[in-house]
């Protein structure tokens, strides 16, 4: 996962912001709204917020959220694993998966079932029947109209085509966008996700309330600055990491391709089966 704030990805050496920088630090956490990474992440440790925004987007304003998990990793031993940016358990039972994304720079849709797969296998009791395993809800939230229809919240159903009927497996999709604006309850919470100077004390007092503390407070802000450097510094190491790693893999590729070392033994100190090194070594 990238960390994007206000507009620059901390990843690796890709972070160009001189370290010492205090008062850029500064400026960049004021701008931060909750479409953001980083503005999300410390809002979703707050209970208040996360119940009101599912209220909303689920139409539900009797929900109650039993626990939630900013963060939650999601683990796939044989493949790629996933970090949802908040996991709440509802008071039904349900799961609600939560991903927050500013760009449009990928498949949404498949990264949207996948992190449903993951979640619901992470959550599916060993010996269980199927018919046991608890609904799960994803909601992508995103500022851009992923759909270009022109609303701000897309349910997708499942439908048997040969008998034009809706079925049900326990998998819902909710995408929710704050690029629409019809005068909605959704749009309204999605504008204070999205616009600098966007409150709603009435709608939604807990989002407003948690949003300008942590825009506007010096410990709020002091939270953010924190938050941005520690990424920023995290990232760096990455990037020194993935250099380490591409360089030792060039350094086996070069070695088999000098018959020097067999795609066995390349593979093995690789971590990596043979078929798998041979595949990015394109041998």
């Amino acid at each position: 996962m990238i960390l994007k704030v206000a507009g620059k990805a901390y990843q690796g050496v890709r972070e160009v912001m001189p370290m010492s920088n205090k008062a850029q630090i500064r400026e960049d956490a004021k701008k931060l709204n909750p479409i953001d990474d980083a503005l999300f992440m410390v809002m979703a440790e707050e209970k208040s917020f996360c119940q009101e925004i599912l209220r909303v987007i689920l139409a539900d304003d009797k929900l109650i959220v039993a626990r939630h998990i900013p963060q939650k990793t999601l683990k796939n031993l044989q493949g790629r694993s996933c970090i949802l940016d908040l996991e709440c358990i509802l008071g039904s039972g349900d799961h609600v998966g939560v991903e927050v994304q500013k760009v449009n720079d990928d498949d949404h849709q498949r990264r949207l079932r996948y992190d449903g797969s993951l979640l619901t296998a992470s959550i599916a009791e060993p010996g269980s029947k199927f018919q046991e395993i608890p609904d799960v809800i994803m909601v992508f939230i995103s500022k851009f109209d992923i759909f270009a229809g022109g609303y701000p919240l897309y349910h997708v159903d499942r439908v048997i085509r040969e008998l034009d009927k809706r079925t049900d497996n326990g998998l819902t999709e909710i995408y929710v966008n704050a690029a629409v604006d019809n005068g909605s309850d959704v749009a309204r919470l999605m504008k204070v996700f999205n616009e600098d100077e966007a409150y709603d004390d009435e709608k939604f007092p807990s989002t407003s309330e948690c949003k300008r503390r942590f825009k506007t407070t010096e410990e709020g802000v002091s939270r953010m600055c924190e938050i941005i450097e520690k990424y920023r510094n995290e990232g760096r190491e990455e990037g020194r990491e993935e250099g380490r790693t591409e360089g030792r893999m060039n350094m086996l590729m070069e070695l088999v391709r000098k018959n020097i070392l067999s795609i066995k033994d390349a593979a093995e100190q690789a971590g990596m089966t043979e078929a798998a090194f041979k595949k990015m070594a394109m041998l």
